[in-house]
């Protein structure tokens, strides 16, 4: 079975909230989810055929309390591929039934035993290898993987039908499995890194026991393409070179490719976009180490310089750049090298975790540490408890951006938070900043990528209704990074030009007056019915939103918290059932 992620422990209300926290103890880093309103827990949803179906799709396993039903009925247009899906199961809110219902492959009814044990009741496993021999032969611990999913089948098939089996290899999950055995028996289980040949007597399981490590004579040498959505074409020709050769090594030894750990490359190379595709085209984890080109940058020094356990180097003189480390027992590619480090930064947006964008949400639950300041990171909760958290003060975004790079260099993998979108008035730019003005080689191999979120003024503008529906410019008022004179200047062109503006940091007890001589400076150029959105907490639980004209506004209707949109000369309000602000796409 691969290593499992943390279950969503999933719960429609207060009832289920005991056993909920009962199965929670058996899976570090776990979350109990609940309904939105009825009762709070780590994660809020706002709806549950939505949110299942979305931890499915994510591969999460799913602890449902609730009736089997629903689960099905909620999951049931996501069912297509049984050898993919993660483990689903149903359990009765008090705890007297445990249901496995999908996932038999990932490891679900090994979870169904686990929380019924807890739970001191039996579990409800149907499935007919399990209940005759213990354990599913066709779901090997994590560091194996079958060879062939479809003999397997036949193969328990046949057990079930009455045969027996001998086990060949280092088998020890199977030693406490009631299997008939026999050491004359027709059928075999072996456990062996070489390629099954198609025996249809043998149920084949592969040790992730080999390590492949590849030089720059197997890497087309392509420059890193920077902020590209997608690996270039060439990127992708070298990626696919890499991996056709370390395929073809592995053939050669007459070795499965399910059998492969991990790819090696040299810490010089962590940046090469090649290797990284490479890795995913033979979907194993990409590893990296030191090695002195200056002496030998060969792929048998790579294995020297990671593996600190006892290996056989497989050379092939017809495949170049490549070598292979044949260890007798499987790997764990944690121990070998590191890994590249990331850095993440994103954007909660304005608060609610339903505009938070999943790809951030997504980056969160993968971190290893979290930066941001304080309240940012707050928001950014529930957190898994072996995460790192390093809140600051808001006012130490560079040393914040440069402790992100050492930790991310270091192998990590970080999240940078911001409210709002990053690249507006936030992180996304300091951490560039820091990036361009260091030298250091290893903040530059760190996999940077910035994660959009939904801004202030795009939050407030959909709750007004499209107040930004024409040109418009974003302006902030601080003059912390910029003297006064800039921002009245800027003012004063965006009002003439006849912008929508949207105002971030208005008004702060440090800068009392300055949201009144710019408002002055707009008054000039805009007509006093100019329309006028104040959004306040806008996606959070306190969240006001008021429209005023320009005559009206008073400073003391803003605070640093409002976000302060100043319209344009066709902007307009009207009621219809509710009251609507909108800036029409044409100029009369």
């Amino acid at each position: 079975m691969a290593r499992m992620m943390p279950p969503a422990i999933v719960i429609l209300g207060a009832g289920a909230l005991d056993t909920a926290r009962r199965i929670q103890t058996l899976y570090a880093d776990s979350q109990v989810h609940a309904l939105q309103g009825r009762v709070e827990a780590d994660v809020a949803y706002a709806e549950l055929s939505p949110h299942l179906r979305d931890l499915y799709a994510r591969g999460t396993p799913i602890v449902a309390l609730c009736a089997a039903g629903i689960v099905i009925r909620c999951v049931a247009p996501l069912l297509s591929n049984k050898g993919a899906e993660p483990p689903v199961l149903a359990v009765a809110e008090d705890g007297s039934a445990v249901v496995p219902l999908l996932g038999g492959l990932a490891g679900v009814n090994v979870m169904a035993r686990e929380i019924a044990a807890a739970l001191a009741i039996p579990p409800a496993i149907t499935t007919s290898g399990e209940l005759r021999f213990g354990t599913c032969v066709l779901n090997p611990p994590d560091g194996y993987a079958l060879a062939d999913i479809g003999q397997g089948k036949r193969f328990v098939s046949d057990l079930l039908a009455g045969e027996s089996t001998r086990v060949e290899g280092d088998a020890p999950w199977l030693d406490d499995a009631q299997l008939p055995r026999s050491p004359s028996a027709r059928l075999a289980i072996r456990i062996t890194p070489r390629a099954w040949n198609g025996r249809d007597d043998e149920l084949v399981i592969h040790p992730r026991s080999v390590v492949a490590a590849v030089t720059p004579e197997a890497v087309a040498s392509t420059p890193a393409q920077a902020n590209t959505a997608a690996t270039s074409t060439a990127d992708k020709d070298a990626a696919a070179e890499i991996a056709a050769r370390v395929r073809s090594s592995l053939e050669a030894h007459g070795l499965a490719s399910l059998s492969l750990a991990a790819l090696l490359g040299s810490s010089e190379h962590m940046a090469e976009p090649a290797l990284a595709e490479a890795a995913a085209l033979l979907n194993v984890p990409l590893r990296f180490t030191d090695c002195d080109a200056a002496i030998d940058e060969s792929p048998a020094s790579l294995l020297r310089a990671a593996l600190r356990i006892p290996y056989e180097t497989l050379h092939d003189d017809h495949v170049q750049g490549v070598a292979l480390a044949l260890s007798p027992l499987a790997v764990d590619p944690g121990t070998i090298g590191r890994a590249r480090g990331r850095l993440t930064v994103i954007g909660l947006g304005p608060g609610s975790a339903e505009l938070m964008v999943p790809a951030a949400r997504k980056a969160l639950d993968q971190a290893t540490d979290i930066l941001g300041y304080e309240t940012y990171v707050k928001m950014a909760g529930p957190l898994r408890a072996g995460q790192r958290v390093h809140g600051t003060d808001n006012r130490e975004e560079m040393q914040r951006a440069r402790h992100a790079f050492e930790l991310a260099s270091a192998g990590r993998s970080v999240v940078m938070v911001s409210s709002g979108d990053p690249g507006v008035f936030a992180m996304a730019a300091a951490v560039l900043e820091a990036l361009d003005a260091s030298e250091d080689s290893a903040w530059a191999a760190v996999e940077l990528s910035i994660v959009p979120g939904v801004s202030a003024a795009m939050a407030t503008a959909a709750q007004a209704g499209a107040p930004l529906g024409h040109d418009f410019c974003m302006l902030s008022l601080s003059d912390n990074l910029k003297p006064w004179s800039i921002i009245e200047k800027r003012l004063r062109h965006a009002a003439q030009a006849d912008l929508v503006m949207a105002f971030y940091n208005p008004i702060s007890r440090a800068r009392p007056w300055q949201l009144d001589k710019a408002l002055d400076i707009v008054r000039e150029y805009r007509a006093a019915h100019t329309q006028v959105v104040l959004g306040r907490d806008i996606g959070r639980p306190a969240a006001t939103l008021r429209t005023v004209t320009l005559g009206e506004l008073r400073s003391a209707d803003v605070d640093m918290r409002t976000m302060l949109i100043v319209g344009s000369s066709t902007t307009r309000r009207f009621t219809r059932g509710a009251q609507w602000v909108y800036t029409p796409r044409w100029y009369e």
